[in-house]
């Protein structure tokens, strides 16, 4: 005698239970959620969408709230002259500190003069091409202390602890000048000029070119 088997249906479709593997019967067993089984269960669908979901929520939080910033490129060098420098793209331009922000493109891609470098000086530049004076008011690029001129005006790029500057050089006349331009030496090429620019007249009568 044939057993009919009753059909079932779900969503409106028919099937016939008995074409079930026992892997698929499993399957829906163990997820009762999945009602609308039809040839395979729906359950690794389920998943997969609630993966997709997290990694969408997990995405759009690291939209929401910032990614985490790119390591910054060192741009620290020194230039030919011994001299504090910004390096530029190509890894091979170091441009002296004062050379930045200047208006004047001269890094390939433009970085000596990008926004985000100029747009708040002195706060915006990385802390190696500065040098702040005595006087916090006041501010010099870091190739310009050290270099014999009174660039702070107080002559606190050129003298004391702040600055630690070496010696005068052999192209510099070591005294103390008249003249707030310098500090603690002059160019020797002032050396008899005929005009006083040391305060013990040693650049007219001792100093020469």
């Amino acid at each position: 005698m044939n057993r009919t088997h009753p059909q079932r249906s779900f969503g409106g479709i028919p099937f016939d239970s008995t074409k079930f593997s026992s892997e698929e019967k499993d399957c829906c067993q163990e997820c009762s959620a999945c009602l609308n089984c039809t040839r395979r269960c729906l359950c690794v669908s389920v998943i997969a969408l609630l993966a997709l979901g997290v990694i969408a929520a997990v995405i759009g939080f690291a939209v929401a709230f910032g990614l985490p910033p790119r390591t910054p490129v060192n741009r620290f060098c020194v230039t030919s002259d011994n001299q504090t420098g910004f390096l530029c793209d190509d890894r091979v331009t170091c441009l002296p500190a004062s050379r930045i922000c200047n208006r004047i493109r001269e890094c390939v891609n433009g970085e000596d003069e990008q926004e985000k470098l100029c747009n708040d000086l002195p706060n915006s530049l990385p802390g190696y091409l500065i040098f702040h004076c005595s006087n916090p008011v006041y501010w010099i690029y870091a190739d310009k202390k050290c270099n014999g001129v009174n660039d702070c005006g107080d002559c606190s790029d050129e003298k004391g602890t702040l600055a630690s500057c070496p010696p005068c050089g052999t192209q510099w006349w070591s005294c103390t000048p008249v003249f707030y331009e310098y500090c603690t030496c002059i160019p020797r090429i002032l050396c008899q000029d005929r005009i006083q620019h040391c305060s013990d007249w040693s650049d007219e009568y001792t100093c020469h070119r």
